[in-house]
């Protein structure tokens, strides 16, 4: 079979990026254009700002992904794009850009979900990776527990029922004036810190329950720094970060074992932007290594959004029938499993 050469766009957040991948698993580049500095001073994402940004950066991250690459457009045979899910107005940015090549260029255009992108970032990270395997999907927006049963398909097995644990992160984080992105910073403060100084709730919901909480842990945070500025006490930051963050890391560590021993699997495919998070991996990789359960995550670069992660699921997608005509629209709300 000719190699499939694929150009991938992502925008369905503050990243603005563009890869181009040879048969999926291989990048040839990856650019990613950030906002981090842009919104900080917000705090968090600005939707309205973020899209105007995506409009000013994408041709130009698409032209530096062809550059890197050394190639035109006549050298790509499919275009992937993330449609959902994601902020529509985002989101729209990069799937209008998509639709426009697919059009003027005459190739075939594939609509990628967001999440099945994070999960295929390790199949770029790990060559011989393949389904199934059990995988946590940790991010800003979504927690997931799945069962990757092959290339694009899965069963839902856990989600979280409130606040994604990426979320809850940037919460704590901002009610700690921490700054932004909020992961990150309690990730390294946490080293630091005391993980036992302080004892918040692990919230398991009931015994066959694989979903996910985290708005009892957020509150119980929060209460806990006001009660103290109340008693004008002093709050060691570095502990409060790292025992909140060794509550939200034994719960998905241990649903994930979990899922694995119960469903027949000797392997935990980690994946999505608190992927990146240091107390997660070793945690993880320290209690599967007990239940002689193998571990894969993606590097740094590989867990926050990236176009690369994009291209490999529109890759597996396209050579398993799946191409969109130009109605494709943007899903904000987009599900793991449809596309």
């Amino acid at each position: 079979m000719n190699d499939i050469i694929t150009l991938a766009i992502e925008s369905s957040c503050d990243e603005t990026s563009a890869a181009i991948l040879k048969n999926g698993r291989e990048v040839i580049s990856n650019i990613v254009a950030t906002q981090i500095d842009l919104h900080k001073k917000f705090g968090g994402v600005v939707p309205e700002v973020a899209s105007r940004k995506h409009v000013e950066s994408i041709d130009a991250v698409i032209q530096s992904a062809l550059d890197e690459a050394n190639m035109t457009f006549d050298d790509i045979d499919v275009i992937g794009v993330t449609h959902g899910p994601g902020l529509v107005g985002a989101l729209l940015v990069g799937l209008s850009t998509a639709k426009a090549l697919s059009f003027a260029l005459n190739k075939p255009l594939v609509g990628v979900n967001h999440i099945e992108g994070h999960i295929s970032a390790n199949f770029i990270q790990d060559k011989e990776l393949k389904p199934p395997f059990i995988c946590l999907i940790v991010s800003g927006g979504h927690t997931h527990l799945a069962e990757v049963k092959d290339y694009g398909k899965y069963e839902i097995l856990g989600r979280t029922r409130d606040d994604a644990a990426g979320e809850a992160f940037d919460k704590i984080a901002r009610a700690m004036k921490l700054g932004y992105p909020g992961g990150p910073i309690i990730d390294r403060l946490s080293k630091i810190g005391n993980k036992d100084s302080i004892k918040f709730p692990r919230i398991y919901l009931e015994n066959d329950s694989y979903d996910f909480s985290f708005s009892g842990l957020k509150s119980s945070v929060l209460n806990y720094l006001n009660a103290k500025k109340m008693k004008n006490e002093d709050i060691v930051v570095e502990d409060v970060a790292a025992s909140f963050q060794q509550s939200v890391v034994e719960v998905l560590t241990n649903k994930a074992i979990k899922a694995a021993k119960e469903r027949g699997y000797d392997k935990i495919v980690l994946a999505g932007g608190v992927a990146a998070n240091s107390g997660l991996r070793e945690m993880l990789v320290a209690e599967c290594k007990n239940h002689n359960i193998d571990v894969k995550y993606p590097s740094l670069d590989l867990c926050t959004d990236n176009a690369a992660m994009i291209g490999c699921a529109a890759y597996y997608d396209y050579i398993n029938g799946k191409v969109d005509d130009l109605s494709l629209n943007a899903v904000p709300n987009l599900k793991l499993g449809q596309k």
